[in-house]
């Protein structure tokens, strides 16, 4: 089975070697507006979403929501799950998984499963838990 999720686009694929699944290609979907529309292009065959956090970054946040709710919306990621990662928890200004939770309001994505890790890419925290959790909940899904 291969599995495609999206990031944040340098528009490369990777594959990643794992042990719950056969192999990964993740696409680096980038933040910016102009790269935005060209998204959907990476959509078709995805069953996992990773959004990644910066939890630093306050200012930012409700751009992510409303980003994250229109991928939702795409038909293309009906099936898919979502994982949010909270990124930078190593700092101290860092927004709490649980503050994220409220401020992207995940407890209303009802077609969905999702999950939000706390983890730090520079540390390499929680990363391994939230693919883990990738894993359990694609595994076994029908290619699109």
């Amino acid at each position: 089975m291969t599995l495609r999720f999206g990031l944040n686009l340098n528009a490369r694929g990777k594959k990643y070697r794992a042990t719950s699944f056969d192999h990964l290609l993740v696409w680096d979907l980038g933040g910016q507006d102009r790269l935005r529309t060209s998204w959907a292009t990476y959509y078709r065959g995805t069953h996992a979403v990773i959004v990644v956090i910066d939890s630093v970054d306050r200012s930012r946040i409700t751009i992510m929501k409303e980003e994250l709710f229109r991928l939702l919306a795409h038909e293309d990621l009906q099936h898919s799950v979502i994982l949010v990662f909270a990124n930078k928890q190593d700092l101290k200004d860092a927004m709490t998984p649980a503050e994220i939770t409220d401020a992207l309001s995940l407890h209303s994505i009802k077609n969905h499963d999702w999950h939000i890790q706390a983890c730090s890419a520079l540390t390499g925290d929680g990363l391994y838990d939230g693919l883990g959790w990738i894993a359990q909940h694609v595994t076994g899904k029908a290619p699109s």
